[in-house]
């Protein structure tokens, strides 16, 4: 059976799944260099990712389109070609506690010039269908609770086992994009004019912008607060606030993710910051920061404790954590370290990147029950093939001599194969340095535009991450927080962030992956299993689609791909 997942809105996509195995996923920002968080716009998008894998849209069995913002269903306004499109679809969560799956018919999805019938579900079942689907725990056969943290969502606790899932309760009454608020209150991203909902569209937010809610600016956050120390004071600050500014929400499950609710939300945690300012007026913005995180990450490891006592009559010892807050590296160790849990899972695309997945895996469990993908990372747009610029000249390179042009302290664009799901780069669309230097962190923040206090994070052999990093457990997808051991920030000191974390990707040194073999061949050399890697890209844009993008972007003068190296010449 073929399922054609689809995402419209903020991180669109279209993904296939064909037998309970994910053929494809690809998201819109990673087509023709476009912005982050690009919708699709047009039907049209669909119908070329169909056909780049020699489909038509009348061999797809089930097409199904993610739920948005709306009380009781969403609605899309598009173009099929040059044709206005309405659609219909579910809502941004479910009805009630048990209705998790169910889902709302429609007619009129208009691909190629036919009209083709579709359901759709709750935004919030796709998170926890692709969180759960893709995780060991369903390969076992295991229940599991999944917490569901969104931007425009209170956090969500969910019962999962093979033929069911269950709203549990939320947790407390704060919304996701709380980071991204406190970014306009307080530190290098503050603005006087408070960020509001884009009626015109509902429910989606303007990525950027004078007294817009940046996107952006919570994993930036995350990276700053290391410029700061956390203060009891302050966070008692946050503490008393919280339970002067919230206690209103007396009935947390009775939040709906409609416009006017996230207005009242977002309005709410405004208040908050604002009695925040006030109070602490003469502390840097550093430690109010670093002890508001401080403070939320306390609330949330407390509050998902209490629920777990509430609710000790499920059995399950395991925790999927999905939703956009689910890139939280911080919150995810935390989560681990509390013990609660025998296990946890965050999937490379917690965030709306993964919900053309999560759309699709809803119909195969309408059909199957909570059965495992069979899925790769490595599953998205393949290079485009393009005309290189005439100043770059290509030459065979072998991955032994690009690691000797890494190890002269050269970066070097790093394209292979299919993209990455998911927002991080995980080596196939990377940039790779030597992380030996200490300039090398400042000069790869200089040609991404980035600020200086952004860290760099460190691709690493699975075997040896332990000798380097605490605790260096397998993370192939850059989801937890590691410390870099002290006997080693000297010698990498590139990948270390200011308080000593390190963001930490591993992969097997027996993957087929490009990279993995690079890493063998720069350990050959140097004696050191990691290199730098951050995302090829333009400064707020999806991943170089092709080599011709990024010999034009041309702030790296190397670019290797598949055995080839092009070079900019002098």
């Amino acid at each position: 059976m073929r399922i054609c997942g689809i995402k419209l809105t903020h991180d669109g996509a279209v993904a296939l799944v064909e037998d309970e195995r994910l053929i494809f996923c690809i998201e819109q920002e990673k087509r023709n260099n476009n912005p982050r968080y690009q919708t699709i716009d047009n039907l049209d998008a669909i119908v070329l990712a169909l056909a780049e894998h020699s489909l038509h849209p009348g061999k797809v069995d089930q097409f199904v389109v993610d739920g948005w913002v709306g009380k009781r269903e969403s609605q899309f306004r598009v173009l099929s070609g040059t044709a206005p499109i309405a659609l219909k679809g579910g809502p941004y969560v479910e009805k009630d506690a048990v209705s998790v799956l169910a889902s709302h018919e429609g007619f009129g999805l208009r691909l190629d010039g036919a009209d083709y019938p579709y359901i759709s579900f709750p935004h919030v079942t796709s998170h926890v269908a692709a969180a759960y689907c893709t995780s060991p725990f369903a390969k076992a056969g295991q229940p599991a609770f999944c917490l569901l943290w969104d931007g425009g969502t209170f956090p969500r606790l969910y019962h999962v086992e093979r033929r069911s899932a269950r709203f549990v309760e939320c947790l407390f009454p704060m919304i996701g994009h709380v980071y991204a608020a406190a970014g306009l209150h307080f530190g290098p991203y503050k603005q006087v004019k408070r960020a509001n909902w884009d009626l015109g569209d509902p429910g989606k937010l303007d990525p950027g912008g004078a007294g817009k809610l940046n996107l952006g600016v919570a994993g930036k956050l995350m990276a700053y607060i290391a410029l700061g120390s956390v203060n009891e004071d302050i966070v008692a600050v946050f503490q008393d606030l919280y339970h002067k500014v919230f206690a209103a929400e007396t009935n947390l499950a009775s939040y709906r993710t409609d416009v006017p609710s996230m207005e009242s939300a977002l309005a709410t945690t405004h208040e908050f910051f604002d009695a925040s300012a006030r109070r602490l007026e003469t502390s840097s913005p550093e430690d109010v920061l670093a002890s508001f995180h401080c403070f939320l990450e306390r609330l949330l490891v407390q509050e998902m404790s209490n629920a777990i006592q509430r609710h000790s009559d499920f059995s399950a010892r395991n925790l999927c954590i999905t939703g956009g807050c689910g890139l939280n590296i911080k919150w995810n160790s935390a989560l681990r370290a509390a013990g609660l849990f025998d296990a946890i899972w965050v999937p490379p695309f917690p965030n709306d990147s993964g919900s053309a997945i999560g759309a699709a895996c809803c119909a195969m469990v309408a059909d199957k029950g909570f059965a495992p993908l069979d899925w790769s990372v490595y599953s998205g747009p393949a290079l485009e093939h393009c005309d290189v610029p005439l100043e770059w000249r290509s030459t065979p390179c072998s991955l032994h001599e690009l690691a000797t042009i890494l190890a002269s302290n050269k970066p070097v664009v790093f394209l292979s194969g299919r993209a990455e799901l998911g927002p991080r780069a995980l080596g196939s669309r990377s940039i790779l340095a030597a992380p030996t230097s200490s300039r090398m962190k400042d000069h790869l923040n200089d040609i991404k535009l980035r600020e200086h206090f952004r860290p760099v994070a460190p691709i690493c052999l699975e075997d040896r991450a332990p000798d380097i990093f605490d605790p260096g457990t397998r993370d192939p997808y850059m989801l937890f927080d590691h410390e870099t051991r002290a006997e080693w920030r000297d010698r990498i000191p590139a990948i270390v962030h200011l308080d000593g974390s390190a963001r930490l990707q591993t992969i097997c040194r027996t993957s087929q992956h490009k990279v993995a073999e690079l890493l063998i061949e720069y350990e050959k050399l140097t004696g050191i299993p990691l290199l730098c890697n951050t995302s090829a890209n333009h400064h707020g844009r999806g991943f170089f689609p092709s080599v011709a993008a990024a010999c034009e972007w041309g702030r790296v003068d190397h670019v290797w791909c598949d055995g080839t190296m092009w070079t900019k010449a002098p």
